[in-house]
This record gives C-alpha cells, structure tokens and sequence, in this order.
C-alpha cells in the first residue's frame, strides 16, 4: 500500500494508526512475520508523516549562499638568464 503524499497527512496517519493495531492484533494471535513486516511497515509510515512535517515547518527554500567567482591567474614574469 503507498503512503500518502504531502497533500494528505490525514490518511497518512490513519494509515500509521491502522498499522498500529494490526501489528497488537498480530502479536496477540503469535504472528511474529507478521509483526516484523508490519513494523517495517510502520517506520516507512512515521518516516513519511515526518517528511511531510519537515516540509510544513521547514524553509520553503534552500539559502545556497554566493558563488565564489575565481580570480584570473596573472602570467608570471619569465627571468632572462
């Protein structure tokens, strides 16, 4: 099942929610597969919700500072010997 976007933290959290009680219900029956693929599962889910909360309170922006221009070589002097 993909994760909800950035337009819809609403799902994205019912989604982890949902994991959530699956992953008790599967620890209740003794589906221990079940739980570790849900639990994998459920760290995708909170990593998307904190993408999307990172994007909401984050710089809508990168600052990538000033280019530092190169100064042109100057020709050294050759010596007469």
């Amino acid at each position: 099942m993909p994760l909800a976007g950035d337009q819809h933290p609403v799902q994205a959290l019912e989604i982890r929610d949902n994991l959530i009680d699956r992953i008790a219900e599967a620890e209740e029956r003794g589906w221990l597969g079940e739980v570790e693929g849900l639990q994998i599962s459920l760290g995708g889910a909170r990593e998307k919700l904190a993408q999307i909360d990172r994007r909401r309170h984050g710089p809508a922006s990168a600052d990538l500072g000033i280019p530092a221009v190169p100064r042109p070589s100057l020709p050294q002097a050759q010596s007469a010997t």
